[in-house]
């Protein structure tokens, strides 16, 4: 028996913010697939072997399973979790036909797969909306109101009262656009265009870096100028503007995302920060621990997270299915079954390398390796 409550704690945490977004996730594929007319044969919350399950008045079976990492909803014609058509389809009766997922219009296919990461940029705006209506919007200049003494601004003679303009060609409105700026390129040369006293100027400077403790135990490296802004401006907004201020936010999250990948595939960020499941548990953990509002937000990034990585165009993800309805809509035909079967091999090959990849770094952050070379030594 567990007696650890902070153990327990995460374990519920993960649940809780896993286990729900799957929902979502798949309740997209399964409304939009209901509305085409397509035949659910099963809708899972997790693989492995089943807890519980139950079959409705549609014939759909739907299931709970013991591993609590994914999900999937197998329409009619599918030979698998993965969406791949079975062969058989063809020899279906005509009614059977008429309700398999194969035999529905391109543009129906691929709404029915977009719809999963779709709902869950969805679910996450629904979120951020009503924080933003809630709270307010930050809206502080992008003005410095201090610089730090020997920081990266101090060195660009950055002065307190300066505008920042632009960064990297970039255009700050926010101070909090410079924040997010920087954090993510430490280390990095930028050129920074500041308005003083009415006139602008351009400098070259180089963005700070700071060593920052993940809460796991790994060292990373993030961005500061070393700039603190002045008086805090937080605007009001309307119940109308509150979806606006939630994409725009979402956006944001999304082109964080896009950018730091590219900085991983370029080399310049290293493949040790990608995180996994027992990550992503751990994480789950200490936002249940500061605060039900903290632990909802930590949802809306995860499931914003979610929909980013299933639109990736990787055969056995949605945005491969796509990849592949993309091609079928430019040579109207389908792609041919052996390529299909060559890249979902490809797909799997590559989805099971990287969580082998961000397990190996899960399990290196929370010191197995460690220990384990120390027995060993």
């Amino acid at each position: 028996m567990i007696h650890n409550p902070g153990f327990l704690m995460t374990v519920l945490a993960f649940v809780a913010v896993i286990g729900p977004l799957v929902f979502v996730h798949e309740l997209g594929h399964y409304l939009v697939g209901r509305w085409c007319g397509v035949k659910a044969e099963a809708f899972s919350i997790g693989f492995g072997p089943e807890i519980f399950a139950w079959v409705d008045r549609r014939g759909t079976r739907w299931r709970v399973a013991a591993l609590p990492l994914g999900g999937y909803v197998r329409f009619k014609g599918d030979m698998n979790a993965a969406s791949m058509t079975d062969p058989a389809w063809l020899e279906m009766s005509a009614k059977d036909r008429a309700e398999s997922f194969p035999a529905k219009p391109l543009w129906q296919r691929a709404a029915i797969v977009a719809a999963g990461p779709a709902i869950n940029f969805l679910f996450a705006i629904l979120i951020l909306a009503t924080f933003a209506f809630v709270h307010g919007e930050s809206r502080t200049p992008a003005v410095a109101g201090l610089v730090q003494p020997g920081s990266a601004a101090a060195a660009a003679d950055i002065r307190a009262g300066d505008r920042i303009v632009s960064l990297g060609g970039r255009t700050m409105e926010t101070f909090d656009d410079i924040r997010l700026y920087a954090q993510i390129r430490p280390g990095e040369p930028v050129e920074m265009v500041i308005e003083r006293k009415g006139a602008r100027i351009v400098k070259q400077g180089r963005i700070g870096s700071v060593s920052e403790d993940d809460g796991l135990g790994n060292k990373f490296n993030v961005g500061r100028l070393g700039l603190a802004p002045g008086e805090p401006v937080v605007e009001p907004v309307s119940l109308l503007r509150a979806p606006v201020v939630a994409v725009e936010r979402t956006g944001q999250i999304v082109r964080t995302m896009v950018e730091t990948m590219g900085q991983i595939f370029s080399g310049g960020r290293s493949v040790k920060e990608l995180g996994g499941p027992l990550k992503i548990a751990q994480v789950s953990g200490q936002a249940a621990t500061m605060g039900l509002e903290s632990f909802i937000i930590f949802i809306a990034l995860i499931s914003i997270n979610l929909g980013f990585i299933n639109l990736l165009p990787i055969p056995m993800l949605d945005g491969g299915h796509l990849l592949f309805y993309g091609i079928e809509a430019v040579q109207r035909r389908p792609v041919s079954a052996q390529a299909q079967e060559w890249a979902y091999r490809s797909g799997l090959a590559v989805l099971m390398a990287m969580m082998l990849l961000v397990t190996f770094n899960d399990l290196s952050s929370f010191g197995l390796w460690k220990s384990l070379s120390g027995l060993i030594g």
